[in-house]
């Protein structure tokens, strides 16, 4: 990879050269923080785990310096918690086999610059070097503004790659928001059944998180479990975990479409449903 920001860290646990490592990726997890990656991309780390033809890789964009701080975590400075953050996210990466760990090294603030093209840039050349298949990241309808602007410059990036490399799936998936609102036929159902001990494992390497107040562990594996039973009224169980996701290829395979166009139709369609269904049983 080139011009990656001076300070971002490239941690391969197998300790293959980055050239092999890059080489081998077939998923590929793009994380807002520290910790996103375990929430959003269970699906690919799950479908690489001690596998020797499929691999996942994760990038993680933020420096999380800003996380809530609270317990014995609360007099720690920014400076410390980048330190303690990067040093868990490695940690997961290690545990999750992952096959190479980006760590971008952005503040925030930057991320959110949608006038600055660094982190655009950055995802463009990540992409170019390891072409990953399926790629996951934070939905379009999150409610965390650094989880959209990282999306967002994802889907530039990706817009500037040719046509016959870019992934063939790009995924935005729940963290900030939850997906069940989604007509059901453009609902991505994420099967995660059997990812939990290995999922809360991974997101128990955060303890910041866990330690100061963020109990992501126990959260995760409770939504995906909510997704798997109210996902149908009418029907059993058909998994005992679910991971909803947006499917975003069509922004990718199609440059001129508007992002917030594509997530209005379907808050529009979401709307009509709603309202069809009040209306059809109000008695006046």
């Amino acid at each position: 990879m080139k011009n990656l920001k001076p300070t971002a860290n490239i941690y391969i646990p197998d300790g293959k050269t980055e050239a092999e490592a890059l080489a081998r990726v077939t998923h590929l997890g793009v994380g807002a923080h520290p910790d996103d990656l375990e929430l959003l991309a269970g699906d690919g780390i799950l479908e690489c785990y001690q596998k020797s033809d499929r691999w996942f890789a994760g990038v993680t964009c933020a420096d999380g310096a800003a996380s809530p701080r609270t317990g014995p975590y609360a007099n720690r400075s920014a400076e410390e918690m980048k330190e303690i953050r990067s040093q868990e996210q490695r940690a997961a990466a290690k545990l999750g086999e992952y096959g190479v760990l980006i760590q971008l090294d952005y503040p925030s603030q930057a991320i959110q610059d949608s006038k600055n093209p660094a982190l655009e840039q950055d995802l463009l050349s990540i992409m170019e070097a390891c072409r990953p298949q399926v790629v996951y990241t934070h939905n379009l309808a999150d409610k965390h503004d650094t989880h959209v602007a990282v999306t967002t410059a994802l889907i530039r990036a990706i817009r500037w790659m040719n046509m016959t490399e870019r992934p063939k799936k790009l995924y935005g998936c729940e963290v900030w928001r939850g997906l069940d609102w989604l007509d059901d036929k453009e609902k991505v159902q994420l099967n995660l059944s059997g990812a939990d001990p290995l999922l809360t494992s991974l997101l128990r390497e955060f303890k910041s998180q866990i330690g100061g107040g963020k109990r992501y562990d126990a959260a995760t594996i409770g939504r995906l479990r909510a997704n798997a039973t109210f996902q149908d009224p009418q029907a059993i169980d058909q998994a005992k975990l679910l991971l909803f996701a947006m499917d975003l290829t069509p922004l990718i395979s199609d440059n001129t479409m508007n992002m917030a166009d594509f997530v209005a139709a379907r808050i529009e369609r979401f709307q009509t449903d709603v309202l069809t269904r009040i209306r059809r049983y109000q008695p006046y």
